[in-house]
């Protein structure tokens, strides 16, 4: 009888001590799921997944980076773009800075690495900018610039008398002739493939092209007699005439080509649908009737900022590709 009674006692402590480890078990269970969350994650990984959500959906743009291609002094472009950057600071509510640049490829290099966030560019440039930077779209033009068009100047030594049609250009062949930039649309890309539908190459000229770098500068080699032919920005050659910066004496206009788009905005995806349609906003608003707006218009040539998009640069694009300036 002592035996059984010993027997049970011990069947007692084993089933109490069974139920002890199962207490246990079930307690680091609940703690464990309480930890991970139903997906095994840790509640720390998803505290710290969920804040980082937070910061990336409330940041924001607080800075504007505009640049432009350096197509004219860099003292003017300095003074006017520093206009348009205040103007579109207090239009867009974010400070808007302006970033000179000192070469047309370093507006394209800047714009695709992120240093600049929207640019003046010219039709090829900004082809080539927009190629490189997945996203990035043409926002906004001048009224002038769905038809704009270059020139060809000429000595009055030279004897070349003013043509009609792009055939005419066929006279050049044996002059000597400066572009502007190399990586300018209406002082290089263009007038060259004008000069391509007229028969004539670079190897037709005398000596090797010229690129001035600017084209105020084209107009200034042309009128020294460095050059006998300069090709340029229609728009920079009638300003300066209307001005009397030009010696007409010395220096005369022998042909205005067919139209074509040219200049445009250029924004990087980053700024969001927002930002940039308070800029297009903002640029179309410039009135002419107001002092300051006028001044901004005035050195850009126009009356008025017009939307624009990408698609409106494809001839540009195809010209550039047959000329090899741009590339896959």
């Amino acid at each position: 009888m002592a035996f059984l009674m010993s027997l049970m006692s011990q069947r007692k402590k084993l089933i109490l001590l069974l139920m002890t480890f199962a207490l246990v078990a079930s307690a680091c269970g609940s703690s464990s799921d309480t930890a991970t969350g139903s997906s095994g994650e840790s509640a720390d990984d998803t505290t710290e997944e969920s804040t980082e959500d937070s910061t990336e959906e409330s940041a924001e743009i607080t800075e504007i980076n505009l640049g432009a291609i350096p197509d004219q002094d860099p003292e003017l472009l300095a003074r006017n773009y520093g206009l348009l950057a205040d103007y579109l600071t207090e239009e867009v509510g974010v400070t808007v800075n302006f970033e000179p640049v000192t070469a047309y490829e370093a507006a394209v290099s800047q714009f695709r690495v992120g240093d600049l966030d929207i640019v003046w560019f010219g039709g090829l440039t900004g082809v080539q900018a927009r190629l490189q930077v997945e996203g990035a779209e043409a926002i906004a033009q001048r009224d002038i610039d769905a038809e704009f068009t270059s020139v060809f100047i000429a000595t009055t030594d030279s004897g070349i008398e003013p043509v009609s049609d792009v055939a005419g250009l066929s006279a050049v062949a044996g002059r000597s002739l400066t572009f502007g930039s190399e990586s300018s649309t209406s002082g290089r890309l263009m007038p060259q493939s004008f000069l391509d539908q007229a028969g004539v190459t670079l190897d037709d000229l005398e000596g090797e092209a010229g690129f001035s770098g600017a084209h105020d500068k084209t107009i200034a080699l042309v009128e020294a007699g460095t050059y006998e032919v300069g090709a340029l920005n229609s728009q920079v050659w009638k300003s300066k005439v209307e001005a009397g910066e030009v010696d007409l004496e010395k220096v005369q206009l022998i042909f205005e080509t067919p139209t074509y788009f040219d200049y445009h905005w250029v924004a990087r995806p980053e700024l969001g649908d927002d930002i940039q349609q308070k800029i297009v906003d903002a640029l179309m608003n410039l009135d002419p009737s107001n002092p300051d707006h006028a001044t901004i218009l005035e050195f850009f040539g126009a009356e008025s900022f017009i939307g624009t998009e990408s698609a409106n640069y494809a001839d540009i694009e195809t010209v550039g590709r047959e000329s090899g300036l741009i590339e896959e």
